[in-house]
């Protein structure tokens, strides 16, 4: 046993309670998903916002998450040792849904620039509620009193939940907007609805943390961690090697998302194929999330995880050949790609509580913290990445009412962006995966425990 295993006895954890956690990241997957999916799009196709000023919009504003989120993971662990809980800050994310709201509700007059800017600032907002509810959310397994594959299981049940919320968000998303004649109320009346199952969905989820918390909570740290749990983290070796692979996959799930209303328009020739292609890409996790739990039971989660990071660069590259490969094809390709983001997804968030407990260290929150800036960078860069591709490429920007001719090179971006593109990153991902070690000290203490 290592670190913060020693001397524990770990609990296995009844369904009600995990369902209840899980549904707290329903909300948070509709703020990943809904602005990753339609964000870009809004801004160069309905606000007539040029694509590398929409992609500074996308970018600049997470920046701050780079110090936002240690800093919130700091507070976070000062809250757990001052409390015993980190219930404050979880109330205070649930506030969220408003930001997302605003984001879309763009006062009619505002176009270009001042679209970019109203845009910018709502999502300034909403990325620091969004860290004040998801970093003490993700630090919950490892507060709790419970082993390697428990710890599986319980992001298995967050994994199914959001995938729901994923796919349901993602469907539901562009219909709300309108479809093919999405407009700017249309966008409006999406981002209201939607974030009324946001906040009731983060509601729940804290429900949900205190029962768990009631069952299986560790004794809470006599001192909080805080910067030296920072200086911890970053000097930790498996630590930068599962987050920095993270970054490189965070970095292109969210640039593939970004491209998908791109794809199926400027590639296919059909708008409404996006909600074919956002099903292709998300419904597979409902399937095969217990499959990636059997495969991280039987070879370990390093392994698992570097077959996941392989197989989605498989299917990118199939995506790069286009529309000549046919679109059963096409959609198989991304189904491929969603069976491999449901691993990338399940996995690396049950390794985090991993390197936590094997470190020692008290910081919880502060590990988090670091983590989750490390996914909104990534959240931030992949539609940043496409909107290169997009002004590379000569994209015209144009409003809702307006119909323009994208130039040859353009619709060329649009392919490779879509599929050579995240092949390259997710190679950069497996690279640096590989220098992560410590998973198999992990099932070994695990194995010798029970």
């Amino acid at each position: 046993m290592t670190g913060l295993d020693q001397g524990r006895t770990d609990v296995d954890l009844p369904r009600g309670p995990l369902v209840g956690f899980a549904t707290g990241s329903v909300g948070m997957g509709v703020w990943v998903t809904v602005p990753g999916l339609l964000l870009l799009y809004f801004l160069t196709d309905v606000l007539a916002v040029a694509p590398w000023l929409a992609g500074l919009t996308l970018l600049l504003p997470k920046v701050a998450d780079v110090l936002l989120h240690p800093w919130i993971g700091h507070r976070c662990d000062v809250e757990q040792a001052r409390r015993g809980h980190r219930r404050r800050l979880l109330l205070v994310g649930c506030v969220l849904p408003v930001a997302f709201a605003g984001l879309f509700a763009v006062p009619g007059g505002l176009t270009g620039a001042s679209a970019a800017a109203w845009v910018a600032v709502a999502f300034v907002a909403g990325n620091l509620l969004f860290a004040a509810y998801q970093v003490p959310y993700l630090a919950t397994p490892a507060d709790l009193r419970i082993g390697y594959h428990e710890r599986t299981r319980l992001m298995a049940f967050r994994m199914v939940v959001l995938t729901l919320g994923i796919l349901v968000s993602g469907l539901l998303a562009p219909l709300l907007a309108g479809g093919d004649d999405a407009s700017r109320e249309g966008y409006r009346r999406m981002a209201v609805l939607l974030a009324v199952g946001m906040l009731l969905s983060m509601l729940v989820g804290v429900v949900g943390i205190a029962r768990l918390r009631q069952l299986a909570a560790a004794t809470a740290p006599r001192h909080s961690g805080g910067w030296r749990a920072l200086t911890t983290s970053l000097r930790d070796r498996q630590f930068r090697a599962l987050v920095t692979a993270y970054l490189a996959m965070s970095t292109t799930t969210h640039l593939v998302l970004a491209g998908v209303p791109y794809y199926a328009e400027y590639e296919l020739g059909r708008p409404g194929l996006t909600t074919v292609l956002v099903a292709a890409f998300v419904a597979p996790a409902l399937l095969v999330t217990p499959v990636w739990l059997a495969v991280a039971r039987r070879f370990g989660k390093q392994r698992a995880l570097l077959s996941a990071q392989g197989a989605f660069v498989a299917g990118s590259l199939v995506l790069a050949v286009g529309a000549p490969a046919g679109l059963p094809v096409l959609v198989a390709a991304v189904a491929v790609l969603g069976v491999a983001f449901a691993g990338m997804q399940l996995l690396p968030f049950s390794m985090v509580p991993d390197v936590i407990r094997a470190s020692g260290a008290a910081g919880a929150g502060t590990y988090t913290g670091v983590w989750t800036a490390t996914e909104a960078t990534g959240a931030a860069l992949g539609p940043w990445a496409y909107a290169l591709c997009l002004a590379a490429g000569g994209f015209v920007a144009s409003t809702a009412t307006q119909t323009v001719v994208q130039p040859a090179a353009a619709l060329d971006a649009i392919r490779w962006g879509f599929g050579l593109l995240p092949a390259a990153l997710m190679v950069v991902a497996v690279l640096r995966q590989r220098r992560y070690t410590l998973d198999e000290t992990a099932r070994t203490a695990a194995t010798v425990r029970h």
